[in-house]
Order: structure tokens, then sequence, then C-alpha cells
């Protein structure tokens, strides 16, 4: 196993953020009028003809009989129940306010990668964990008259994200990351489909089409960056540079929506990003301290 290259998987990581916030929007500007399970295949349809042309022309395609394998069966699983659970909670919540309940996601990771794949953890950084949690409770607010329901449904979609992440780091390294995408793809998709049964089709808009198009394209940069990233550098280095996505969620919100987060939200946000930056800080200490041998510990290739 060679030594993780942190510095590439963090910029990778915040592209693939950018790409998901993105696509995000695409899509939620056309579940104005579009039914979940349509927009996930049509998407899904567009982002597999750029991905199919991709592999084709770089010869990777070659390799996909690898992806036979349990743990891509079980990153596919996860990424289709995380879509449906997520892009549900999108249609119903501004885009800063679903955002910010996925920013729960890498303190969720790291308590994840040190529970089942015996990721090194101490009691700082299991304190920093707790405390972000609470930040997802400012954000989700139960019981209170902030509160929206369809808050737990993006927690529910972020839970399937946590084993979608740890399933990506431990892939075998033969496996190609390209191939890992297109299989993430065809089950969404194939999902989507499987939803027409209980939804009505309208006929989509050429500008409705576009924007699906654009959103795969977002969508693609996504989960490739994201794969890679999570191949390549320390799962706990990483994942805290997820909260980049944050930023352009406000933004775009603002922007696009004229949605601006209350001040709880904002408050449960900076939070999060205050321990995920801290559970950062931890990590790169333990890396100085252990020296070399740090440089072996759990990750992907």
């Amino acid at each position: 196993m060679t030594s993780p290259d942190n510095g590439r998987a963090v910029a990778i990581m915040m592209l693939a953020m950018m790409g998901f916030i993105f696509n995000d929007s695409f899509v939620k500007l056309v579940s104005e009028n579009l039914p979940l399970g349509q927009i996930m295949f049509l998407r899904g349809v567009f982002a597999l003809a750029f991905l199919l042309v991709i592999c084709v022309a770089n010869g990777s395609i070659r390799r996909f009989p690898l992806l036979l394998n349990k743990w891509v069966g079980v990153r596919v699983f996860a990424e289709v129940v995380a879509t449906m659970f997520y892009l549900t909670a999108l249609f119903h919540l501004p885009i800063a306010n679903a955002t910010a309940i996925l920013q729960a996601l890498p303190l969720l990771v790291t308590a994840g990668a040190a529970i089942f794949l015996g990721a090194p953890v101490g009691w700082r950084r299991w304190t920093a964990i707790i405390v972000g949690f609470c930040g997802v409770l400012l954000i989700v607010r139960p019981g209170m008259a902030g509160f929206d329901a369809w808050a737990l449904v993006a927690l529910a979609g972020v839970m399937f994200m946590v084993l979608r992440d740890l399933s990506t780091n431990v892939l075998p390294p033969h496996i190609p990351t390209l191939g890992v995408s297109f299989a993430t793809l065809c089950g969404v998709s194939l999902m989507g489909l499987a939803l027409s049964t209980t939804e009505t089709w309208p006929m989509p808009t050429t500008k409705e089409l576009l924007f699906l198009a654009t959103a795969a394209g977002f969508i693609l940069v996504g989960f490739t960056c994201l794969i890679t990233a999570m191949r390549m550098g320390d799962i706990s280095m990483v994942a805290p540079f997820r909260y980049s996505i944050i930023l352009w969620a406000i933004l775009i919100g603002y922007v696009v929506w004229g949605d601006i987060p209350d001040l709880a939200t904002l408050a449960g946000i900076a939070i999060l990003v205050a321990t995920g930056l801290y559970s950062l800080m931890r990590e790169r200490k333990r890396l100085r301290t252990a020296g070399p041998a740090a440089t072996t510990g759990l990750r992907g290739s």
C-alpha cells in the first residue's frame, strides 16, 4: 500500500463538493415540474453517456469486469438509497439547510471509520464528534417550532452516505475509479426507472433537459472526484474538506432562491465547521507525531 497523497486528495475533494452542489442546484430547479424518479433516470442516462465515451476513449472499459466485487455492490446500494432520501429532502428544504445537514457527514464518517475500520480516533476527536452532532440538532431542531420533518429525511440520506464512503475506502486498489462511478450511476438510474411505476412522467421541456444534462456533468465530476479523494488520502484527513460545500450552498441559495439561513442554522453550521476543522488539526498532529508509520494507516488505494 502506497503512502497517501493528502494534498492532492484534499484538492480533489473540494472539486467534488463543487460538482455536487451545482448538481443539486440544477436538480432542485427542475424538481418544480419533474418527479424524483424521472429526474434520477434522465440525469443518469446523460451522465452514463458522458462517462461511457470517456471510458471507451481511455480504455478503462476493458477493466469493468473487475467491478464484480462485494464492496462495489455495497457502495452502489448505499448511493442509491442516499440519493433517494437526500433528493427528496432537497425538494422540500432550502438548499442551504439541506446542505448544512449534509455537513454531519465528515464527523459521522470519522466515527464510522473508528468503530468499523479501526481508524485511530482519540477522546478529543470523539468529543468533537459529539459537539458536532449538537450542531446537527441545531439545524434539524427536533421538537421545536423551527423543526421540519424533511430534515430527518435528509439526515437518513446522510447515514447511507456514511456507508457509501466507508465502503469506498476499502475498495481493492485494482478496481477502476471510473468503473465504480459507472456502476453507481447505473444503480441510481435503474432506481429512477423503478420509481416510474408510482409516478406520472411529464414531457420535459428543452430547458429542463438542458438543466438535467448540466446536472449530469456536475454529478459525474462529483462522483469521480469523491471516489478518487477517498481512495487517495487518509479518510479522516480528507473528510473535513467537505465543508467547502456549505459556502457554495449559502451563496447559490441566496442568489437563485433568495434563501437566507436563520441564526440557529448558521450557529449549527459554525459548530459543524469548527468541529470538523478541529478533527483535521488533530489528524495532522497525529501524523506528525507518528511519523512515516502513520502513512500506512487506514485508507483506500
